[in-house]
This record gives structure tokens, sequence and C-alpha cells, in this order.
């Protein structure tokens, strides 16, 4: 879902510098875009954007938490040494950005498009992902573990290497998937063999 343009010229921020700024549960952004703006050792605790366009912005650095990102449009964003704790990300799209050293801890990631993302050695732990779009997304040498991908798309995505344990894997198609040196444990193999038509006794 990508966000509408505003209409209002005081819903643009455009190439702003917000170096470490804090935001707080006082902040709210409704129908904001944020476009080349640099959110470097930005902290936000408890703010709520909903249905924000964020273009070109720099999350490098920063930390949320408890924070909600609704139906929001990230696209060509980067976030290096990015960090999300028990945040809400319920239908938010991520287009062309870039994630190194990438962490996800708890919150709400539902129906997010992250189709075709490279999240290599990325973690992302104890998230509920339902119906999520990982579609011929990267995510070799990555930890996802305790996450809630029921329902999701994940046809052509690839987990060379993964620690996928304690999640959630009945959508896993394995015959449409790369899950070489995965790790898994011993009830996601089960499915994993239901899956191929095997017999488990």
């Amino acid at each position: 879902m990508t966000a509408p343009e505003p209409t209002d010229p005081g819903l643009v921020v455009r190439d702003e510098d917000w170096y470490a700024r804090e935001l707080t549960a006082a902040d709210r952004f409704t129908g904001y875009s944020f476009l080349d703006t640099d959110w470097t050792e930005v902290v936000s605790s408890g703010t709520v954007f909903d249905e924000c366009t964020f273009a070109g912005v720099r999350f490098n650095a920063s930390r949320h938490s408890g924070a909600a990102f609704t139906n929001c449009t990230f696209r060509n964003c980067t976030f290096f040494d990015t960090r999300f704790t028990d945040c809400k990300l319920v239908g938010s799209v991520f287009q062309r950005c870039t994630f190194n050293l990438f962490q996800v801890s708890g919150g709400d990631w539902s129906y997010v498009g992250l189709a075709g993302a490279d999240l290599r050695q990325a973690t992302v732990e104890d998230v509920r992902m339902r119906e999520a779009d990982l579609g011929a997304a990267r995510l070799d040498r990555a930890v996802l573990t305790g996450t809630d991908l029921s329902g999701a798309v994940l046809q052509g995505a690839t987990f060379t290497g993964a620690d996928l344990r304690g999640s959630d894997l009945s959508a896993l198609d394995p015959l449409t998937v790369e899950l070489r040196g995965a790790r898994i444990d011993l009830p996601q193999a089960a499915v994993i063999a239901t899956a191929l038509g095997l017999r488990v006794e």
C-alpha cells in the first residue's frame, strides 16, 4: 500500500537533519512525507506514524521502541544498525531499501511488504509477521526465531544457513524456497516433512 502524497506542504519534511532527535508518545504524524531526511541516531518511543511516506531517509543507528509505523511506505531508505523493539508496522511496505545489522525484536509486522528485500544476517526475534510478503527475500544467515509467519508469502525466498527455530513455518513450501543449512527444531521438521508429502511416525 502506497501512502498518498500530501496536499498540505506542512506535511512534507524535506532535506532536514534530525540527527539524534528524540521522539516520544506525544509526537504523532499522519499522512506526512519525509524526503531525504537524516534520521541517524534518532530515538523514538511510543511515537505514531500512520500512512506516512519515507523516501531516501537514513535510519542509521536509530532506535525505535513501542513505536507505530502503520500503513507506511519506505522507499530507498537505509537501515544500518537499526533496531525496532516491540513496534507495530502493520501494512507497511519497504521498496528498494538496504538493511545491514538490522534487528527487530517483538512487535507486530503483519501484512508487511518485504518482497525481494535483502535481509541477509538480519535478526528478527519473537515478531508477529502474519501474511507478510517475503517473496524472493534473501534471509541467508539471518536469525528468524520465535516468529509467527503463518499465511506469509515465502515463495522464492532464500534461508541458507538461517536460524528458523521456533518460528511458524506452516506457510512454507520447501519446494519453492532455499533451506540449505538452515537450523530448525523437531516440530518444524515434521511440518516440512508433511509439506513434502512424507509420513512422520
